[in-house]
Parts: C-alpha cells; sequence; structure tokens
C-alpha cells in the first residue's frame, strides 16, 4: 500500500473517519459515481485518494439525485493516514471545488456506515412564489409564479405523516429487480408558506428514488386543482396503480440532515 503523503509503518492501524458535507449539486450528475460524469462521491474520492496515496472509497448517507443540494449529507471512509481530524478537513476543502465543503470530520466506530445505520433524514423543498426570481436564486429554488390554492396544499401535506407504502410516490430505480419494500415511515411533512416562498420539509426513515420530489409535484397538483384529499389518499394505498409523479425539478431540493 501506497502513502504519498505520509511515511507510514507497515501494519499501521484503519480509521474510520465520518464527515459532514455540503454541496451545491447544481453542476454533478448525483452523489453515485457514474463514469465520465461529475459527482459528488467521485469528487471526494478522488481528492480522499489523493491524501492517502490510494484507492478510498467513500460511502454516503444516500444517493441524492442530479442537481440536488445538500446542508448536512453525512459521508465515512476509511484510511491509515494519521493526520489530524482538524488538518484533514482543511486538506480536504483545499483540494475540493468551491461547490463541495466539509463541515465537520470525525472518527467512528469501525463498523460505521452511513447509509445502513441511518434513522432518520431531512429534505427541505423551496418555491419561489414570486413573479420574478432572482438569477441569485434559480438554483437553488423551483419557480412557480402562477396561482395555487395554498392553503389546500398545506392542509395536504400531514396526511402523508405514518407509515405508508410510497410505490406512487417513486420512480423506478435499479435496486426494484430485488423487489424490497417500498413502506417507509414519514414522522413529519409539513408544508409552510414563508414570505415569497414555500417550504416543504418532511423527515422520514428513509426515502425512495425522487420521492421528495414526487410528493412536492403532487402537493403542486393540488393547489392546481387537479388533485384533493381523497386523491392523496389513494396514492398511499398498497398496491396503488396511480403512476409516479409529476416530479418537481431538482434544483429545489435539499438534503437537510441526517440522524444516527
Amino acid at each position: 500500500m501506497l502513502h504519498s503523503t505520509l511515511n507510514l509503518p507497515l501494519g499501521a492501524s484503519v480509521r474510520r473517519i465520518k464527515i459532514m458535507v455540503c454541496y451545491d449539486g447544481t453542476d454533478y450528475h448525483g452523489w453515485q459515481v457514474q463514469p465520465g460524469l461529475p459527482t459528488i462521491q467521485g469528487v471526494l474520492e478522488a481528492v480522499i485518494s489523493g491524501i492517502e496515496g490510494c484507492a478510498v472509497q467513500v460511502a454516503g448517507s444516500g444517493r441524492t439525485d442530479a442537481g440536488v443540494h445538500a446542508l448536512g449529507q453525512v459521508a465515512s471512509f476509511s484510511i491509515e493516514n494519521p493526520i489530524p481530524l482538524d488538518n484533514l478537513r482543511r486538506a480536504v476543502n483545499r483540494l475540493l471545488p468551491r461547490d463541495i465543503r466539509v463541515l465537520h470530520v470525525e472518527e467512528a466506530a469501525p463498523d460505521f456506515h452511513p447509509r445502513f445505520q441511518a434513522k432518520r433524514k431531512t429534505y427541505e423543498y423551496r418555491i419561489f412564489r414570486g413573479e420574478i426570481c432572482s438569477p441569485f436564486e434559480r438554483r437553488y429554488v423551483c419557480h412557480h409564479p402562477y396561482p395555487l390554492a395554498v392553503e389546500e396544499m398545506i392542509g395536504l401535506a400531514p396526511l402523508l405523516e405514518g407509515e405508508h407504502d410510497f410505490t406512487a410516490f417513486a420512480a423506478s430505480d435499479d435496486r426494484d429487480e430485488l423487489e424490497a419494500s417500498k413502506v417507509r415511515t414519514i414522522y413529519c411533512s409539513r408544508l409552510a408558506l414563508e414570505g415569497d416562498r414555500l417550504i416543504y420539509r418532511v423527515t422520514g426513515s428513509g426515502f425512495l428514488k425522487h420521492m421528495v420530489r414526487n410528493i412536492v409535484g403532487v402537493l403542486l397538483e393540488a393547489g392546481k386543482g387537479n388533485v384533493d384529499r381523497a386523491g392523496l389518499l389513494a396514492r398511499l394505498e398498497h398496491g396503488c396503480v396511480i403512476p409516479p409523479g409529476p416530479t418537481a425539478p431538482a434544483r429545489g431540493l435539499f438534503l437537510v440532515s441526517v440522524e444516527y
């Protein structure tokens, strides 16, 4: 094993490192490594592998989609480099592009996995309601200046709380062939009007591909008068055959936090 930055003794102990990452996902094809495409995981692995001097795999708490942002993504990796944590954070941030930043670094248990051990995740979706969207906000909101029955939308959002089959809110996934359950528990689902923004916040045990964006898309349809209370509840029934969507744009979605 090579170590380009430090001369380590043979048999040096392996460290499991946990990091909190924030990023602007606009120019990336999501979290997961994809050949020939810029991804958050790919950039992190390249930087950390360079520091370690050999290939390092970085695991994340989940696969955010292309264009989705994160305020508190959690990831982990294993290294033998004895570099102090603060120095590691500084070194990684010095090498990362400006739209990705490591906020916090800590030692973790050897078996820590950010995805499999996560208990709750919180997402936030931002809808800008003003007539003119500033060019400085356009990458981080879904601009919808058209009429909406906002109070109806706010009233429907909590109906998603509880344990439900979210098949009607999930995009097709390469994991579908495993026939894994699409039942998830939503602890909090709330929509609020804050100035010129509609903010949807949702906390759950886990989320399916495009699930939050599809929930927002359905709430927007409710605001347009195309989906009512019965229509939303029907989508939560086990065995529902209503196709997912519409899917709200990725740019308005943020992974806020992951709890363990």
